[in-house]
């Protein structure tokens, strides 16, 4: 069995914390069973392995997510990156041409697609293996896990199964499909015993590749990728969902829930406050997430969340958490925090001068064994203060070991790079004018 978790997001919701590069599964805010701090995306990939399903992972997701993924779950996991947001349908049948393609998946095996982030239990998991089985069992050519509601919602989508007085099913023919309903047609959807629909799918990869064949004729996952514009914009729900003549829905009863609020989220959290903070005696159900190092103080205060990050500072009502998406396009210039490849980095300082001179100052930290690409940069110059750590610096070709203390000056034009040989922590003062992410090429280096 093949499992692909669709990862993708704009990191909205849960604002300062999330950005457009790191959603909202990144954020290591839940505790894990050994008292760490855990994202969503590693909560779920400990929990399939704790399920022990016979399965390899593989991530459909976009460029600005793939280095995230990377970091928390290292190379034991294959990554697919669209080469632009075009919606579910687009980036499972790009997740499906890899399988076909790179992994050579047989067309009769099992492929399970779900969603990087649910909060649930590990009968989840086990639900997917009976989803799986109704598969190979040929019970239907797409499968679908049914979540037990708890509650008339309007988040959600429906599914309502045929009417059968069959117990001893373990998928159910599925009648029709209902898209985020009114919550009094959500009530009449409950008594007809409707299920939501969990973003969960299962199929036979030939299955989706035949699907996959209506828009493109590809001879290789390469060709796929170049073509990528040829897929219609569309969710796989009402692509391939909604349009199928042999689906059935597989039941899961057990805890579910989407943390896509700060008000869900903090329902979950361990502890009432996580990083530098300072609680009074007189806070109720109040949580405080900081992220800078600066504390933060909070009494008297109740039913409020504030979060802090070096994208800005949240203070909110719990109950009104659901607006913030609204705003803030208006809030948010730039990610001042990411993770890549090869570490993180975090903005310090972004300040523009009369003279149109512009001055970034990042810390940066790199990955034992990682290293920064050999590049060089045509509108502005650098210079790279250590301040932890050991690693190898290169100036047009020379290389030097450098250490705490030391101080790396880049002029325009100068190829450079840098590999950490323990964690390396250093200062990056950017001085020129325009400062943007475009301006870097890239050469081969041999380490």
């Amino acid at each position: 069995m093949q499992l692909v978790f669709l990862s993708g997001g704009s990191g909205k919701r849960l604002w300062p914390l999330s950005n457009n590069a790191r959603s909202k599964q990144f954020l290591p805010l839940l505790e894990a069973p050994d008292g760490s701090m855990e994202s969503m995306v590693q909560r779920v990939v400990r929990q399939a392995k704790e399920a022990e399903l016979n399965t390899q992972i593989t991530f459909a997701t976009n460029a600005a997510q793939r280095d995230s993924i990377i970091n928390q779950l290292g190379d034991g996991v294959d990554v697919v990156a669209e080469p632009e947001r075009r919606d579910t349908f687009p980036a499972i049948a790009l997740a499906v041409s890899y399988l076909h393609f790179v992994k050579a998946c047989p067309d009769d095996e099992t492929v399970v697609v779900m969603p990087s982030d649910p909060y649930t239990e590990l009968g989840y998991f086990h639900t997917i293996a009976r989803m799986a089985d109704e598969v190979q069992n040929n019970a239907a050519d797409l499968v679908l896990m049914g979540i037990t509601p708890t509650y008339p919602s309007e988040k959600y989508g429906y599914i309502v199964p045929q009417k059968t007085t069959e117990k001893s099913l373990r998928s159910f023919p599925v009648s029709r499909f209902t898209e985020k309903p009114t919550v009094s047609v959500a009530e009449d959807l409950l008594r007809e015993g409707a299920l939501w629909n969990g973003g969960v799918f299962a199929f036979k990869l030939g299955y989706m590749m035949a699907i996959v064949r209506k828009y493109m004729q590809s001879s290789s996952f390469e060709d796929t990728f170049a073509r990528y514009k040829e897929f219609p914009k569309i969710s796989f729900d009402y692509e391939v969902a909604e349009k199928a003549t042999s689906v059935a829905v597989v039941p899961f009863t057990g805890k579910w829930k989407d943390l896509g609020t700060w008000n869900t989220l903090t329902e979950e959290l361990s502890h009432d406050s996580i990083g530098n903070v300072l609680l009074g005696d007189a806070n109720e159900n109040t949580h405080v997430i900081n992220e800078m190092e600066v504390p933060v103080f909070c009494n008297g205060l109740k039913d409020i969340v504030v979060a802090c990050s070096p994208d800005g500072i949240l203070v909110c009502a719990k109950d009104k958490s659901e607006t913030i998406k609204k705003y803030v396009d208006n809030l948010s210039l730039r990610p001042m925090y990411e993770e890549r490849r090869w570490g993180t980095y975090k903005v310090l300082s972004d300040l523009s001068y009369a003279d149109g001179t512009h001055a970034l100052t990042k810390s940066i930290m790199l990955l034992p064994g990682k290293n920064i690409s050999y590049q060089i940069h045509h509108h502005r110059d650098e210079v790279w203060t250590i301040v932890d750590g050991e690693g190898l610096f290169v100036l047009d070709g020379e290389v030097r070991k450098v250490k705490r203390g030391d101080v790396c000056v880049i002029r325009k034009e100068q190829f450079h790079a840098i590999k950490a040989i323990t964690e390396l922590v250093f200062i990056e003062v950017q001085i020129g004018s325009p400062l943007v992410e475009e301006d870097i090429e890239r050469f081969d280096w041999n380490w």
